[in-house]
């Protein structure tokens, strides 16, 4: 099948947005999930969004040459120490085409030549995704757990230990967060903790945990709001500890919502607390890394939206 992959345009935006639409509830649908985006393809616009605004020229597109409609799609994120490889889609009708693969390649090519690791957050269920990355030359480098909760119209009631040393994060916590990061997980994304604390389309929250010996961040987690998109993430902290009174500072930040967040496997302390708040497993991811890859220290939460690592 003849196609060409060129970069995404404002002219895209719709088409992609029904392409992610599209495809991601078909997969699920199809191995007897439910839909993970309703209400229309519209509410999608916001990966395009979002992407475009903190990468702009960052996305990649399959075009059929014969056709002109759109087979794959897919972002990339460079940062400072590394590549992100965001949301990537085929049409239903094209998969297996290699429209996918070629976008692959092209952002595997783009991070060796930026010399940095590629890495991103994949479905532990998705086999056919797996072996995608998997053939190319990713390796599977963490594992978590997807949970959901459903927060009560008055707020999340739960106290931990520690949620008063708990603030919403300001641009002055900027490079310290950045120092945090790069210590635990051996990146750093200025850029995303920049347009989280802005917040200007009011989908955004970022909080700090201030460790009160020192003075320091300790640990920082986001959340976004969104109704395609209503995720805890991305942080980073120290320990369980500092993760719980994160974890629920944030589930705070959305009244009568249903979160879903990403948890470590291996972080025991932090996932009985959330199954001790009515927590749910709802599905496993991979962290996938292609090329170096630093093991993580401390607790690592990631997320879908800005997907950066």
């Amino acid at each position: 099948m003849s196609f060409t992959v060129r970069t995404m345009t404002q002219a895209d935006r719709h088409e992609v947005s029904e392409l992610i639409y599209i495809s991601i509830n078909y997969w699920y649908q199809t191995h007897g999930c439910p839909p993970i985006f309703t209400g229309g393809p519209s509410s999608c616009d916001v990966f395009f969004d979002v992407y475009e605004t903190l990468d702009p020229g960052c996305g990649i597109v399959a075009e059929h040459n014969e056709t002109g409609k759109l087979m794959a799609s897919c972002f990339y994120h460079p940062r400072e120490h590394h590549v992100s490889l965001g949301i990537m889609t085929a049409h239903p009708n094209h998969f297996g085409s290699g429209a996918g693969k070629a976008l692959l390649q092209f952002i595997i090519d783009f991070s060796e030549g930026q010399q940095k690791p590629l890495r991103l957050t994949q479905s532990a269920i998705n086999v056919d995704s797996f072996s995608l990355y998997n053939k190319t030359g990713f390796v599977p480098r963490h594992a978590y757990q997807d949970m959901f909760l459903e927060i009560p119209e008055a707020g999340f009631a739960h106290q931990p230990e520690g949620l008063s040393h708990v603030r919403p994060a300001t641009e002055h916590d900027i490079p310290e967060m950045s120092e945090l990061e790069f210590q635990l997980a051996g990146i750093t994304r200025d850029k995303d903790y920049q347009y989280l604390i802005e917040n200007q389309d009011g989908l955004w929250s970022m909080s700090v945990y201030i460790c009160p010996e020192s003075g320091k961040v300790a640990g920082f987690l986001g959340s976004c709001s969104h109704p395609a998109t209503n995720l805890i993430g991305p942080g980073i902290a120290v320990d369980d500890r500092v993760a719980i009174a994160l974890l629920a500072h944030q589930l705070n930040q959305h009244p009568g919502k249903t979160p879903v967040f990403l948890l470590p496997v291996e972080s025991e302390t932090l996932v009985r607390t959330a199954y001790d708040w009515g927590a749910r497993n709802c599905e496993m991811h991979f962290c996938q890394v292609y090329g170096d890859f630093q093991p993580f220290q401390g607790v690592n939460i990631p997320t879908f939206m800005p997907e950066t690592g």
